[in-house]
């Protein structure tokens, strides 16, 4: 415990370390498992035995569109004759509403490929049997009906199903042998479910058995134009619960709160904020000056009166630096000027010969007088560092 706390301060850390353990806590038990590693079942994030990464990469880098499925069924689109939906050894039971939406689904035009038998609670027209056991040895199923499904794959193996029998017509058993089917296939509506007695051909370990890997193609990718989304929700890894609040008016409700929010802090910070008054400028602000004094000069057009001043000023900074009396004629001073300073004498010549003329004038332009003024402060800004000089 940090020194110089008093005992408020401690309570409120120790409260502050004890929520933060809790919230830890309770995000490790709710959040989904990424599954990197063992699996006990056929996750596409699983690189284990018994998991489907291989499977699922295999389509990626084979260039179909494939993507993991997080959300309920029932955020499914309604178009779905170009999507495949893959439910390998789904662990969680669906809602009603879900396993009518997934019937929907296929009757629009979807095609469900499934394995194993707890896949019988998301089918319908679904008949339960036995799960297979999974450490028992492989068995070799040969094709029983001509199908799509058996192109290039006229036998299977699979950790078989226990009597694995259909009442309906309507399925088809496109492999099995005498004691049970193993793969099965049927129509719903517009729709067609493919569902295997076990999830063999497609994890990990099973896909490249003779046959499995052309059976799960078959299956799942009958062509690149399909979206196939394999899923995951199932399996417990479901949308974060912000990904469920963005589809509902809540973002927008926040977003108004927090403007509401930050008018009523507004509108109480300047009814209740420290009280300051306002700063005064000084009258005797030297800026304040200069622009009462020019606003003098203007308004009686005294511009004569700023040339002579400014015309007084360079005379004494040039006849200090050069050593010359105070009287000396303008002419003698440009050529003096010039000679030790290097300035050009025809220019500075004519502009002290206006300056003495504009001293005594009173019928000179404000502009004129301006233009003038210029000069001689160029000219000034030379002698005195401390000027900028005007460009």
């Amino acid at each position: 415990m940090p020194r110089g706390l008093d005992s408020a301060d401690r309570k409120l850390l120790i409260g502050a370390g004890i929520l933060l353990v809790g919230l830890i806590l309770v995000s490790t038990l709710i959040s989904p498992a990424r599954n990197s590693g063992g699996a006990s079942f056929p996750s596409s994030y699983s690189t284990a035995w018994d998991g489907a990464k291989a499977a699922f990469l295999l389509l990626q880098e084979s260039g179909y569109r494939v993507e993991r499925w997080e959300l309920s069924p029932n955020d499914l689109d309604e178009d779905s004759a170009r999507e495949v939906l893959i439910f390998a050894e789904p662990l969680l039971p669906p809602t009603s509403d879900e396993k009518a939406r997934i019937q929907s689904f296929l009757r629009h035009g979807g095609r469900v490929v499934a394995s194993g038998f707890s896949a019988a609670s998301l089918l319908p027209e679904a008949e339960r049997f036995a799960p297979a056991d999974e450490y028992e040895d492989k068995v070799q199923f040969p094709a029983l009906l001509p199908s799509p499904l058996i192109e290039h794959a006229p036998e299977i193996s699979m950790v078989s199903p226990k009597d694995w029998k259909t009442a309906r017509a309507s399925h088809l058993v496109i492999y099995g042998n005498k004691d049970t089917a193993a793969v099965l296939t049927y129509r719903v509506g517009a729709g067609q479910v493919i569902w295997w007695g076990s999830d063999t051909p497609l994890i990990n370990g099973g896909i490249s058995d003779p046959g499995n890997l052309a059976l799960f193609l078959n299956s799942v990718a009958p062509s690149h134009d399909k979206r196939i989304l394999w899923d995951e929700y199932f399996h417990g890894a479901r949308g974060s619960l912000w990904a469920y609040f963005a589809k509902t008016p809540l973002p927008w409700g926040m977003l108004q709160v927090g403007l509401a929010f930050l008018a009523i802090m507004a509108t109480y910070s300047r009814r209740n904020g420290p009280i300051r008054m306002p700063a005064k400028v000084s009258r005797l602000s030297p800026l304040e000056f200069v622009e009462t004094l020019g606003d003098l000069y203007s308004s009686a057009h005294a511009g004569s009166t700023a040339v002579q001043i400014m015309f007084q000023r360079l005379r004494f900074l040039l006849t200090r630096q050069l050593g010359l009396p105070v009287n000396v004629p303008a002419a003698e001073l440009a050529s003096s000027t010039s000679k030790e300073l290097g300035w050009k004498e025809e220019a500075l010549r004519e502009t002290f010969v206006q300056a003495e003329q504009a001293a005594t004038s009173l019928q000179l332009d404000d502009r004129e007088s301006l233009a003038l003024a210029q000069e001689l402060f160029d000219y000034i800004a030379r002698l005195e560092p401390g000027r900028s000089k005007k460009t």
